[in-house]
């Protein structure tokens, strides 16, 4: 045991109370050590950039890169701090005992302001910000950085302030937890909250031997389920996620959270497992969330900095928003707003032979006025193959389908049953049917079954590209933005109306959304 350890710490007060920790164990088993606090970064060369090592955090970068030049050779971390990857050639070695877990509210006199409408409350802390916000939405939160004894006298300096939030453990262990303070058992912690970390480079089998008879067992297998879960989520970009894993009676208790930045949204989970059979319960959890809009929230986040290249004119579904590629920073919203109409019974007191429907929306307004065994209708005809699988699920048989209304109205001059037809529409409403059959001596009954309101909007400078399902979208988007952007259509008759607008049109293969998806992937790979 000849060897010295010499032990890397940053310089804060906390950092150096846990390396005195560490130093204090190692000693007790009979190695010798030496402390070694390391301020910056800035005389440390590396013959490789940061990234190619994966250094990525911001509390450990500056250990990390003294550890790589044989500087030290292990770094004590408090392991909340560490990022889920260690750079190569850097490996954790042990974690010692937890502390406390919790979050703690630090507040001035009392605490009467939580039951209050307004308050402030201070924290640097994502998560923190987020589930406060869940529990007390109309309070206002401050960001409050630096060390903790910086962080105890900006509160004491703000006049303002209602109370302050920190992790019991660091205010706990340095002995200056205030009287005024109370633990936040309902605020779910940060992933292995509490727990010290040392790391050490996986080529050095002494020190590696030494730090191991440190080691929690209990307090490893917890955190590691912690951070596996963070892992699994996070993709790469911070976001507001707790997680706490605590075993009882031979059985792991995990619960684990994803919130919005702003707390109106929260996605949790409980769950229980053996110890011993618990290798998949970080990954189910956050799988569970994932599924659950997980994925959402964390692109929200992922993307919240990054400006918008492609608008959607209608909204998209959650499995629709998965399908676009990486390079795809897209926002959808309604530009039309859909109204249906009363539908006069006497329209409907006879068998009506011929009945054309174009759109969704005209179905809903026939089923919304009326059941199934009211609607007699002969003889459907429809355009699309949605429409069609929506008619005969809530209507009735489709005698013919075409994919855009100029082709059905081609279908019908040649094979109409009688010269009547009864056209269930909207107020705005395309000329190319109508007109046609007209002119081919077909009567043409139109029923105003639902309106079509524009609901547009101005959209950020950086869209490039714009998807569009209808005419009415592609009239809705140009009265209130310019035409400098790439067309993405769902079919002809759309693409028709985006040619009077636009100068770089592109139809999808087939008439689907997923299509239009596929269309922008394509520009973009």
């Amino acid at each position: 045991m000849s060897k010295i350890i010499r032990i890397g710490t940053r310089d804060s007060e906390l950092a150096l109370w846990q390396a005195n920790i560490v130093q204090q164990q190692l000693e007790n088993l009979g190695y010798k050590t030496e402390l070694v606090p390391v301020k910056s970064t800035g005389d440390l060369v590396l013959d490789k950039p940061l990234y190619e090592l994966g250094i990525t955090g911001i509390f450990t970068r500056t250990l990390d890169i003294a550890m790589l030049n044989h500087d030290i050779d292990i770094a004590v971390h408090s392991l909340k701090d560490v990022p889920t990857v260690l750079p190569k050639g850097i490996t954790q070695v042990a974690v010692l005992k937890r502390g406390n877990v919790n979050d703690t509210l630090v507040f001035k006199k009392n605490e009467e302001f939580l039951s209050s409408k307004n308050a402030t409350i201070a924290t640097g802390s994502l998560r923190r910000k987020a589930q406060w916000l869940n529990r007390y939405p109309t309070h206002t939160i401050e960001d409050l950085r630096g060390n903790v004894n910086s962080r105890l006298q900006k509160l004491e300096d703000n006049a303002h302030w209602n109370g302050a939030i920190f992790a019991a453990a660091g205010i706990g262990r340095i002995g200056i937890r205030p009287d005024e303070a109370i633990n936040l058992d309902w605020m779910v912690p940060a992933p292995a909250q509490g727990a010290i970390m040392i790391t050490a480079l996986e080529e050095d089998d002494y020190v590696k031997t030494a730090c191991a008879e440190l080691n929690h067992e209990e307090t490893e297998i917890c955190t590691t389920i912690e951070r596996a879960f963070l892992n699994r989520l996070e993709g790469g970009c911070t976001a507001p996620i707790g997680a706490l894993a605590k075993i009882k009676n031979e059985e792991i208790h995990f619960k684990g959270i994803l919130l919005s930045k702003d707390g109106s949204k929260k996605i949790e989970i409980t769950r229980t497992e053996k110890l011993g059979k618990h290798q998949n319960l970080a990954v189910f959890c956050a799988d569970y969330i994932i599924e659950r809009g997980g994925k959402r929230l964390m692109d929200d986040i992922k993307y919240a900095n990054k400006p918008t290249n492609v608008i959607s004119t209608k909204s998209l579904t959650e499995d629709q928003r998965l399908l676009f590629h990486e390079k795809v920073i897209a926002k959808s919203d309604d530009f039309i707003k859909i109204s249906l109409n009363r539908i006069r019974p006497q329209l409907l007191k006879s068998e009506i032979r011929n009945v054309i429907i174009t759109s969704k929306n005209a179905v809903d307004a026939l089923v919304t006025n009326y059941s199934a065994a009211e609607l007699q209708f002969k003889n459907i005809y429809c355009v699309g193959r949605r429409t069609k699988r929506l008619i005969e699920s809530k209507i009735g048989k489709v005698k013919h389908i075409e994919k855009n209304a100029q082709k059905l109205a081609e279908y019908l001059v040649e094979y109409l049953e009688g010269t009547e037809v009864t056209y269930f529409c909207s107020d705005i409403r395309l000329d190319a049917l109508p007109l046609t059959l007209a002119e081919n001596n077909i009567k043409v009954n139109e029923i105003e079954a639902y309106q079509t309101k524009f609901d547009g909007h101005k959209v950020e400078e950086s869209v490039e590209a714009v998807m569009f399902y209808s005419p009415s979208t592609v009239q809705s988007f140009v009265q209130k933005n310019g035409a400098d952007v790439i067309a993405f259509c769902i079919g002809d008759t759309t693409a028709k109306e985006a040619k009077n607008h636009f100068k770089d049109v592109r139809v999808a293969k087939v008439p689907t959304v997923e299509s239009v998806i596929e269309l922008v992937n394509e520009h973009y790979i």
